[in-house]
């Protein structure tokens, strides 16, 4: 079994297999914040692997889900209640997906931004090293969910600590609590999201505690995603109808000494670039 340092630990396998065996036929995982990040951020990564037998893809939650707002039929559910809610909700996303294993570690937000809280990039370190998956999906570092970000740093510090033959491929940081197409565009990672919507809009749907409490997820990010498509380039037709936008985080997990922060603001500040240089040039 895995040797994580969670009390709170969810462990599914649609498939019920070893868990052991699922981690490690994993060639996609996200890492993500709440119950129905992975499915928003992720889900190219989702519609790749489903069906497949060469590809897997796994997920890991790090929070219990406690703060979650709540209004009609949930609006009188204790934190405990919502907790439990959530998690089953996201065991029915991986049913739905075709996950290879859901990893729920149940850590409160307080203790995922508490940065001397070693035990949530402990419990990283162990799932992707059994793991040694090819591509990981996580938050972006411009996020502004402060739980979001700080999921994103622990991440990315738990793949430092990985020996670089076991460390990914790829890693890239994705958007939910902000969108992308800030980007410069010759620094945009593009994920088609264009295929199999109904699988799309299922993986959405399952989260009813969050739509049904006043939050539209389902409409808002597949609107997102059809936003991006059709701004993306201005003056050609469009070859998709949804996109996901991401930032290339892989650098920063070969080479540990880049600054998270640097890595980050150098990016807006290309933006900022763009933005000067387009005015000069019209003005």
């Amino acid at each position: 079994m895995l040797n994580l340092k969670s009390k709170r630990v969810d462990i599914f396998v649609p498939e019920q297999i070893d868990p052991i065996e699922a981690l490690k036929r994993t060639t996609d995982i996200c890492i993500a914040a709440h119950q129905d990040d992975i499915e928003i951020l992720a889900y190219s990564a989702i519609a790749e692997c489903f069906g497949k037998k060469d590809k897997w893809f796994s997920g890991v939650v790090v929070t219990d889900g406690a703060g979650s707002p709540r209004s009609g039929i949930y609006a009188n559910y204790t934190d405990e209640m919502m907790q439990e809610l959530r998690l089953q909700e996201q065991r029915k996303a991986a049913s739905i997906g075709d996950y290879s294993i859901q990893i729920q570690l149940g850590y409160k937000s307080s203790e995922v931004k508490n940065p001397n809280f070693w035990d949530l990039r402990s419990d990283l370190i162990e799932v992707l090293n059994v793991a040694e998956a090819e591509r990981i999906f996580l938050h972006n570092p411009a996020d502004k969910h402060d739980t979001h970000v700080a999921v994103a740093l622990r991440a990315i510090s738990a793949i430092r600590q990985l020996p670089l033959k076991k460390r990914p491929k790829q890693v890239f940081g994705c958007e939910v609590w902000r969108s992308l197409d800030w980007l410069c565009d010759n620094e945009k990672i593009i994920f088609d999201a264009s295929e199999r919507k109904n699988l799309a809009a299922a993986l959405l749907g399952v989260f009813d505690s969050q739509i049904s409490g006043g939050k539209r997820y389902d409409l808002a990010v597949m609107g997102r995603r059809l936003a991006n498509a059709t701004f993306f380039a201005s003056h050609s037709t469009d070859n998709a109808d949804s996109l996901i936008f991401a930032m290339d985080l892989t650098p920063l997990i070969q080479d540990s000494t880049i600054s998270i922060e640097e890595f980050t603001l150098n990016m807006i500040d290309r933006f900022k670039d763009d933005v000067k240089q387009r005015i000069r040039s019209l003005e």
